[in-house]
């Protein structure tokens, strides 16, 4: 791949939530993608990525589950502490996984503190509007930042018994709209949009002063997020819509295995001067 020419990376040495209000008021877009691990998180902060959000996508590209349900506080604290150990300059977000923070608002401040402690992140997600605003305040009066995230949310996956996009109807539309304002006034930093249509991506984008974080929600937003494995082309079954893949990294690593073992297999590695 080559490098794209006369764009200007931004200069900011570390970002927070500040420097994302920032960025939106300069119309400089937010770049942000999912990491798991230290390796990759080193990557993707030396590459300059303004945002990592360890999500709890790691249930299904790390553990290999079908949903993000069955990941655990304390895998997602291993993951986000993993992050951190890389991480100088991008903005460090993490998914409160499912069942942690969902109707009762002093298990999610547990959570949420566990998180902020134990991991070091800078801030933390939560999915869905005004049925969890309760522990979003409760949370926010801690002092640790919130992520907001309407649209598609996948913890909900049952409820809604499939991934189409949302909010394509006048009266869902309106109900995000709200849920969009409700997060906003309560004092969340950002806010994730997935899977809804362009045009309602950029009026709510439009309508509150908060950020917006986009995937599958138009270029009308603030900011986008993809799922690493997915962008990398490590995953192959996942192909929505919204999804670029900037490379084939299944095909890649397959092909260095299988050139791994032909050379194991005829002895061919290690040569003279890969020995002592």
């Amino acid at each position: 791949m080559t490098e794209n020419k006369g764009l200007k990376k931004s200069e900011y040495r570390k970002i927070t939530t500040h420097v994302l209000q920032e960025m939106k008021l300069k119309s400089e877009k937010i770049a942000m993608l999912t990491a798991y691990d230290f390796s990759m998180a080193g990557i993707l902060d030396a590459a300059g990525i303004d945002v990592i959000l360890v999500g709890d996508s790691a249930s299904n590209v790390m553990a290999g589950y079908s949903s993000t349900l069955p990941i655990t506080l304390d895998q997602m604290i291993y993951h986000a502490s993993s992050v951190m150990r890389a991480v100088k300059r991008a903005l460090v977000v993490v998914d409160l996984p499912f069942g942690t923070y969902q109707g009762n608002s002093k298990e999610a401040l547990s959570s949420a503190i566990r998180i902020m402690k134990e991991s070091g992140a800078n801030a933390i997600k939560m999915e869905g509007g005004r049925e969890i605003i309760e522990s979003v305040d409760r949370i926010l009066s801690a002092g640790i930042p919130v992520m907001g995230h309407l649209g598609l949310t996948p913890q909900s996956i049952h409820k809604f018994g499939t991934y189409v996009v949302r909010a394509t109807d006048d009266a869902e539309a309106q109900t995000l709209l709200e849920d969009a304002h409700l997060l906003e006034e309560a004092g969340c930093f950002s806010l994730v949009l997935e899977k809804i249509p362009a045009k309602l991506g950029g009026r709510v984008t439009n309508e509150i002063k908060i950020p917006t974080i986009g995937i599958g929600a138009g270029h009308d937003v603030d900011g986008q997020v993809l799922v690493l494995h997915d962008m990398l082309g490590i995953t192959q079954k996942f192909s929505p819509r919204f999804l670029r893949r900037y490379h084939n990294l299944y095909e890649e690593i397959r092909g260095s295995v299988n050139s791994y073992i032909h050379d194991v297999k005829t002895v061919d590695f290690p040569n003279d001067r890969e020995q002592y």
